[in-house]
């Protein structure tokens, strides 16, 4: 599906993340990327296979303290 000298992850790479966007809908929440990755917003996704990679942001750093 890509056709970028060197070639993109592909989408069963653990970093397919880094392929280039083709189609961008930010309104909508979701990007294409060319390795047929649909990426949404909250970092899930979904694999041209049908699998479904649910959302991994990361945890916020830092303590939380509270008021006393």
């Amino acid at each position: 599906m890509c056709k970028h000298q060197p070639q993109c992850p592909t989408a069963e790479c653990t970093d397919r993340e880094a392929a280039y966007t083709v189609a961008h809908h930010p309104e909508q929440g979701w990007s294409l990327l060319c390795n047929g990755v649909l990426l949404f917003e909250d970092t899930g996704e979904l694999l041209p296979d049908g699998r479904i990679i649910a959302p991994h942001r990361p945890l916020a750093g830092g303590r939380i303290t509270t008021a006393a």
